[in-house]
């Protein structure tokens, strides 16, 4: 403690009175820790049934039965983070530890306002520390100031008032990881919510973590395939890129991720969904969803839902990324979805602004560029020294009325490698998934693509582009000679052939085989309506007559001209039938 004049004096709390000879020995273990002379004086305290309290201004030195079951318990987190068989551990530490004499700063609550609690006295607490409050709740270090400190609180504000306890853990926020983590559901501390018991966690990763440099990664240059047409064959996603989903509310932008997840089955990618402000319910769907089509075996989710605070709905992105690096960094190929980052900067908004930081545009805190980039930047492909392991992330925001201009999307898509922009007009009009080709890029491009599918894929944006632009044109036209006519009909055949229903990812060859029978004109004369009868009857009939080539393609990657003739002439025929059984039909 210090005196009015900032003295530095002790305070001993026991509930016997001491002896001379222990106050003596007191006072020289103070004058030889502290380097000089401090004032001593006791006071009785009979809630300390065994044992002492010594506090000199911060510092804190429990020899109470408390403080010894607690640097106790200390001592065993230490030596074993994760879970074990505890009886034969705790025996052996029991036997080893001994009593250190060593200070606990100890703080006060000065204040608490909705998740933000100030304390005074800890002077030694750094930022992003983990603080322990007496009642249980534990809060994270996010502003520093002279003679005290300002922290969000994980629990509710309602269990902590001022006056109470406040102790250090001297470790940074981290999350609890493990192969155990797959198939179940956490919120953002790591913890169980899924009814499903314990987690064995084998070991402990800081959810802030410093992104790979340059020289630890390499060229983003395999697929990460989602399985859906539009995407895999115009805006490849590489592994380790980071590629925006963006769009308005009710857009499909959740079904992509999901779609991306499902496609992964089989291809040893783990999967981190981390779902920020959503409806408890629509996590529990999603989840149900993901456990039906039995991709819950290769996935764990992160929730913090619409209930939780503002800090776990903070942190929740950052605990999923740490879980992916954890993956990532045993040479795994990952897949994290952020649904959605909007959520995410709204919430980080409220602390900040609770915080008392100054707003700066739509009520931003001036570091919320770099709110994103630190958690976007630690997506990569690593290097071979470190594993070659890869993290793809696909963050997902929310925009109101179509406008990417706002602060948030425009940051965001300054930091990804490309975006996919789904339209509202296009969704309405039954168009699935929603994607405009026009404001859609993946700047890793055709680098993330197989040969295969970068040849049947072909000039399929450029003739789309042709069309977008045609109909419009044709609007103010009512006179259209024939060759407009066919080109018309055959954009709206290649746009009725991306439709694709949610849940059914296609494989390389499935999409590899509708694109270059699309693109070599074989759909030209399929009515609109009865386009996906025949695609799906075209690919039922592909993996009937020539399996070979089929599993060649999804091995290989490759597309002979051999293979391509091959697989038209097999279209040709199967149009020849479709029409000659139509016009029996009719």
């Amino acid at each position: 403690m210090r005196s009015a004049r900032g003295r530095l004096t002790a305070e001993l709390r026991s509930a016997r009175e001491p002896s001379e000879a222990q106050l003596h020995r007191f006072g020289e273990f103070l004058n030889r820790t502290y380097q000089r002379k401090v004032p001593l004086h006791w006071e009785k305290d009979e809630s300390l049934r065994s044992g002492f309290r010594l506090q000199v201004g911060s510092d804190v030195y429990d020899w109470t039965l408390d403080g010894r079951v607690r640097q106790f318990t200390d001592y065993l987190r230490q030596i074993q983070p994760g879970e074990a068989d505890l009886l034969p551990l705790m025996r052996q530490a029991a036997r080893d530890w001994s009593l250190a004499v060593v200070p606990e700063e100890i703080g006060q609550v000065l204040t608490v306002d909705s998740e933000i609690a100030t304390v005074g006295g800890l002077e030694h607490a750094q930022y992003g520390e983990i603080l322990l409050f007496s009642s249980g709740v534990r809060g994270m270090v996010m502003d520093l100031r002279r003679g005290e400190l300002s922290c969000i609180l994980f629990g509710g504000g309602e269990e902590v008032s001022a006056g109470s306890i406040v102790r250090r853990t001297l470790k940074t926020a981290g999350m609890p990881v493990g192969d155990g983590f797959l198939g179940r559901v956490v919120d953002a501390l790591g913890v169980p919510i899924d009814g499903k018991g314990r987690i064995h966690a084998e070991s402990y990763r800081p959810i802030e973590a410093p992104a790979p440099g340059i020289l630890d990664r390499q060229p983003v240059n395999t697929p990460m395939e989602t399985g859906i047409l539009t995407i895999d064959s115009m805006f490849p996603i590489g592994r380790g890129q980071r590629e925006l989903i963006i769009g308005d509310r009710q857009t499909g932008k959740t079904a992509i991720a999901i779609d991306a997840i499902l496609n992964q089955k089989g291809k040893g990618v783990v999967c981190v969904y981390v779902a920020i402000g959503q409806k408890t319910s629509s996590i529990a769907q999603l989840v149900e969803n993901l456990s039906r089509r039995g991709a819950m075996e290769y996935t764990a989710v992160v929730s913090a839902c619409a209930g939780d605070s503002a800090a776990l709905q903070y942190i929740a992105p950052y605990a999923g990324c740490a879980l992916a690096e954890y993956f990532m960094y045993q040479g795994q190929d990952v897949l994290i979805v952020y649904d959605d980052l909007s959520k995410h900067a709204i919430a980080y908004r409220a602390l900040s602004l609770l915080l008392e930081r100054s707003p700066g545009r739509e009520a931003y805190p001036g570091d919320v560029f770099y709110l994103h980039s630190r958690l976007l930047e630690r997506a990569a492909h690593l290097s071979d020294e470190l594993g070659g392991g890869s993290m793809t992330a696909l963050p997902i925001v929310e925009t109101q009325a179509g406008d990417v201009s706002a602060y948030i999307p425009t940051n965001i898509i300054s930091i990804t490698d490309g975006q996919i922009f789904l339209e509202s007009e296009l969704f309405f009009a039954g168009q699935r998934p929603a994607v405009n080709v026009g404001l859609s890029v993946s700047r890793v491009g055709g680098d993330a693509q197989t040969r295969a599918m970068k040849s049947a894929a072909g000039a399929i944006r450029l003739e789309l582009a042709q069309y977008r632009e045609m109909e419009v044109f044709t609007q103010f036209s009512s006179d259209l000679d024939e060759a407009t006519k066919r080109q018309l009909s055959y954009g709206q055949g290649l746009m009725r052939l991306l439709r694709q229903s949610q849940y059914a990812p296609f494989s390389q060859h499935q999409q590899v085989a509708a694109l270059t029978a699309a693109l070599h004109h074989v759909m030209q004369d399929v009515p609109l309506d009865e386009m996906e009868r025949f695609r799906t009857e075209l690919l039922e009939q592909l993996e009937e007559e020539l399996p070979d080539l089929c599993r060649r393609i999804d091995l290989t990657g490759l597309l002979t001209e051999e293979d391509r003739e091959e697989l038209l002439a097999l279209s040709r025929r199967f149009l020849a039938s479709w029409q000659a059984a139509g016009k029996r039909g009719g």
